[in-house]
């Protein structure tokens, strides 16, 4: 399930974002730095250092947004978030098809995130450069995501995935991980389209005692699938 969120950040965050980090003092490292065997032989790209003041303080603001966000809620049904990332790509850089890893080491201690979904958030305009597209497979076809600026596509992070090359300008982007209440991408997706025609039928005051029934049937299904820590 690819689910588009737009307007993750306001156009005065996303100014301030890019601000700092086009600043010539960003602490951009190689991307390889983080990635595992399999990303390493295809990753080409460049990121913030992990654990960074910079990192910190603007990943803390994309967090912030999503907790208020009731689309992704819905969507990721969030148990943990690794914490945000940055990345850019230019010069024809690139990451090749690749399966992110299936459990990740929270930055600073041992715990351990599972990652049931993957988040982009594009941070670029996406008319200031060319290329950059995410391109996700699933068992519904290829799909080629470019998104405007401040919007959010969240995705199976089982799924095979990877960036196109940039071949004019930079793409950057907010990146990170989703450990949700429900691991299962197919009951995710059920109940997912189930709280949407909940909400649909509250906006349009349908009848009550059926919506009382279908969001009981809702937690009830959550109760049973969920894996809360």
């Amino acid at each position: 399930m690819l689910v588009h969120i737009p307007g993750v950040l306001e156009p005065g965050q996303l100014s301030s974002f890019m601000e700092r980090l086009l600043s010539t003092d960003a602490p951009w490292v190689d991307g390889r730095a983080t990635a595992g065997h399999q990303g390493a032989q295809v990753k080409r790209n460049e990121q913030i250092a992990e654990g960074t003041p910079l990192a910190v303080e603007l990943g803390g603001v994309v967090e912030a947004s999503l907790r208020r966000n009731p689309l992704f809620v819905s969507a990721a049904l969030p148990d943990r978030l690794y914490p945000p990332m940055f990345n850019r790509y230019e010069g024809g850089m690139h990451f090749g098809s690749h399966v992110d890893g299936s459990i990740r080491y929270l930055p600073g201690s041992g715990t351990k995130i599972r990652t049931d979904l993957s988040a982009t958030l594009f941070l670029a305009d996406p008319s200031s450069y060319d290329g950059g597209e995410l391109v996700v497979e699933d068992t519904y076809g290829t799909h080629a995501v470019k998104l405007a600026a401040g919007d959010m596509i969240l995705y199976p992070a089982s799924s095979v995935h990877r960036v196109e090359p940039v071949t004019r300008g930079v793409r950057t982007a907010c990146f990170f991980w989703v450990q949700s209440l429900v691991r299962d991408d197919g009951q995710r997706a059920l109940l997912f389209e189930l709280d949407t025609a909940i909400q649909r039928l509250t906006a349009t005051d349908a009848d009550q005692a059926a919506r009382v029934q279908l969001t009981g049937c809702y937690h009830n299904l959550l109760r049973m699938w969920s894996i809360a820590t």
